[in-house]
């Protein structure tokens, strides 16, 4: 943990740091990016930097961190440090590249806020790498238990099917170009993919693995644009969507994420998804099916359209096909005879929930659904410590469940 002395320096500084964190992380992607055009080229998504949202995570990163460590109880925010720790390791970062962050890091500080922190500067400078410390000892067993040296995550893969699931949005089945077994995954993580785009560059996005196969995994895709659900640019969905057929190649990670089903745990389960949010919990389903679990489960989604619904016919078979589950669907634009009930946003209140005392609840999808629909189950009763969220596109949450 932080020294007495850098926590007094850090309480110090902590306002002034804090109010001028957004300014400083865009100073520091200013510098690295002029002295490493690579990272923003072939690691950092663009799109991200773009409109801001990679330096507003980052911030929140940086806040968060430094207020647990000179608060009442001063602890590391292990949940946050998971998060970051799975989403380095599929991008293969190495312990070089905190050096690296840390020259401009620095360098920006400097620049924002002067003599502002000028004595503070050694304090965190510790906190700094109290958090690359405790983010590198994470990595170093995601790595260790996935079985590669620190980096190494990246494989070849092959395209063996392409299959439309809804508008704007395709499914890819692929498999080790070398033709060993794909690599275990939990139910809810993701892989990244990396593609080359017109211009040359590298980029990269996580998708979630829809279903974990003998043959393969699947991995979904919308087409996202600067207009969709908030999306940055949609560079590589667009990119999926319009050049990858199967007998294609792609350059894949393994899997990792944080968010995933607890094996140990078989209790009832909640899964709340909306739009594409749905394809790491059909994951989920997949897996219980394929494993024979019993556990009940109450499947929640919303989603614009009945047309827009990825794997609305395989939600229903899963259901039907598991030994105690029960689905509940909302639509905006609904058709038919809809039933009122279910039209517009997803509503919890209305759904039969099991006990809340014992149940764990997944929830997938864009941040301002997230945020409203764990509001409702923590109204409802359900403990927070038995909510779990991903969020599709930066994780822009600061901590604030």
């Amino acid at each position: 943990m932080l020294s007495e002395k850098s926590a007094v320096a850090v309480r110090a500084t902590l306002p002034a740091v804090h109010g001028a964190l957004d300014e400083i992380a865009a100073r520091f992607y200013d510098r690295l990016f002029a002295a490493h055009p690579e990272l923003l080229r072939d690691l950092f998504n663009r799109g991200n930097q773009a409109n801001g949202t990679q330096r507003q995570a980052l911030a929140g990163a940086l806040a968060a961190f430094a207020t647990t460590l000179v608060g009442p109880s001063p602890t590391a925010p292990d949940e946050l440090l998971g998060r970051i720790a799975h989403k380095h390791v599929s991008l293969g970062v190495t312990r070089d590249q905190y050096d690296v962050v840390h020259t401009h890091l620095f360098a920006a500080i400097a620049e924002v806020l002067g003599e502002a922190v000028t004595e503070g500067v050694a304090a965190w400078d510790e906190v700094y790498w109290l958090l690359a410390d405790s983010l590198l000892a994470a990595e170093g067993r995601l790595y260790a238990a996935a079985g590669v040296a620190e980096g190494d995550v990246w494989r070849e893969y092959r395209v063996l099917e392409r299959t439309p699931e809804a508008d704007g949005v395709v499914s890819f089945l692929i498999r080790p170009a070398d033709g060993t077994p794909p690599p275990p995954s939990r139910p809810g993580q993701y892989v990244s993919v990396q593609v080359e785009l017109d211009d040359g560059a590298r980029q990269i996005r996580q998708y979630s693995v829809s279903a974990a196969r003998p043959e393969g995994l699947r991995l979904t895709v919308k087409a996202a644009t600067g207009e969709s659900e908030g999306a940055p640019d949609g560079a590589v969905s667009t990119h999926l969507h319009a050049r990858v057929r199967a007998g294609d190649t792609l350059r894949v990670s393994l899997p990792f994420g944080d968010v995933t089903l607890d094996a140990r745990d078989d209790g009832p389960l909640l899964l709340v998804s909306a739009g594409i949010g749905c394809t790491p919990l059909i994951g989920m389903l997949d897996h219980l099916l394929t494993t024979g679990a019993g556990r009940p489960v109450v499947a929640v989604h919303g989603d614009h359209a009945e047309r827009t619904h990825v794997f609305r016919e395989e939600l229903d078979a899963l259901v039907r096909k598991l030994l105690d589950a029960v689905a509940h669907v909302w639509y905006e634009e609904p058709a038919g005879t809809w039933p009122a009930d279910r039209t517009g946003r997803v509503d919890l209140s209305a759904v039969p929930l099991p006990d809340l005392a014992h149940t764990t609840a997944y929830l997938c999808g864009p941040l301002p659904f997230l945020r409203a629909t764990r509001a409702q189950l923590c109204a409802l009763g359900l403990p927070a410590d038995r909510i779990h969220y991903e969020v599709f596109g930066t994780d822009l949450w600061r901590g604030e469940e």
